[in-house]
């Protein structure tokens, strides 16, 4: 069954952040470093998503929570885009992350500062706005991690509120407790699926073996990447591959989102989950070859597309 054509899709997730993205002509650690350029942007999973759907086009919404001076900048941020978003306010202040690009090496560094507790009445908050636009969604997107002291049911509770088709981008115990629920897609990385089941996934037929134990416990479709190489795609019944374009990364921050908002994207306009795989990567790569995360361009991402084929897997 596919989402009805034009229908919103939802971004909902608990840990946005204001980013920093600073271009260093070298990085030499021990020593005072000059920035060639910084730049201030919003950003976190469910931020990266919601802008690339905006970027796609068509209806989407982005929900988060956000507090203080560096929450009222990314509401300022996404309004100046045009963005459509639903904020719920917190008494704590919306962590704050930089990105390190050292041009020289071409080495990007990441300092992710973890999102930090909820009151239980701003998640309850969260939850009643979830409900209400759910309602009218005709696909949701799930993702990010849960701040401390956040029940790690608690994409399993959101599902239960709702209808709509979902995507989880999640991992550990808050998705395996979401599954039984059976979301459309799951897409872990290889580590974060490693960290999710406890154990090395040191070949590819062991990871088939995990990614077939997550469609048994009620993921329809599980997908799951490893940087710039195989990505894989298992239902119960099938098995296929896809190997990435080779790209010039300028920033890898939001690649996966811009994956999964590419994916809900192409299922929202009635493509297959394969076709909707392969505008995904597209859409990753557009954004790895961009400065700030979810930014993209939507006719680079459909010319990308070309040549991107997936190999199905006896």
């Amino acid at each position: 069954m596919h989402p009805p054509q034009d229908g919103l899709i939802l971004a909902a997730g608990l840990t946005p952040a204001w980013q920093q993205t600073v271009c260093l002509p070298k990085l030499e650690i021990g020593h005072v470093n000059r920035a060639r350029t910084a730049h201030w942007c919003a950003s976190g999973k469910v931020v990266n998503v919601g802008l690339a759907l905006h970027y796609l086009g068509g209806a989407s919404k982005t929900l988060a929570p956000i507090g203080g001076g560096s929450g009222s900048e990314i509401s300022a941020d996404l309004a100046a885009l045009g963005a459509s978003a639903r904020w719920v306010r917190t008494q704590a202040s919306t962590r704050v992350c930089t990105t390190i690009i050292d041009e020289s090496a071409r080495v990007i560094t990441e300092l992710v500062e973890n999102a930090g507790p909820l009151e239980a009445e701003d998640v309850a908050s969260f939850i009643q706005a979830y409900r209400e636009e759910a309602a009218s969604a005709s696909l949701i997107v799930l993702t990010g991690s849960l701040p401390q002291g956040v029940d790690r049911g608690f994409y399993r509770e959101l599902l239960r509120h709702s209808t709509a088709p979902a995507i989880l981008d999640v991992r550990g115990e808050e998705l395996l407790a979401a599954l039984e629920l059976q979301p459309l897609l799951v897409k872990p990385n290889r580590e974060e699926l490693e960290q999710t089941l406890g154990r090395k996934l040191a070949s590819d037929r062991e990871l088939l073996v995990a990614m077939r134990e997550l469609n048994q416990r009620g993921a329809q479709w599980v997908l799951v990447t490893q940087g710039a190489g195989l990505v894989w795609l298992t239902s119960k019944a099938d098995t296929l591959r896809i190997q990435p374009t080779k790209i010039q990364v300028v920033n890898s921050t939001g690649c996966g989102d811009c994956l999964t908002a590419g994916i809900a994207w192409s299922l929202r306009n009635g493509c297959e989950m394969t076709q909707a795989v392969q505008f995904g990567l597209a859409a990753a790569a557009v954004n790895a070859e961009s400065l700030l995360p979810g930014r993209i361009d939507a006719s680079q991402v459909a010319a990308r597309t070309q040549g991107l084929t997936m190999e199905k897997i006896e």
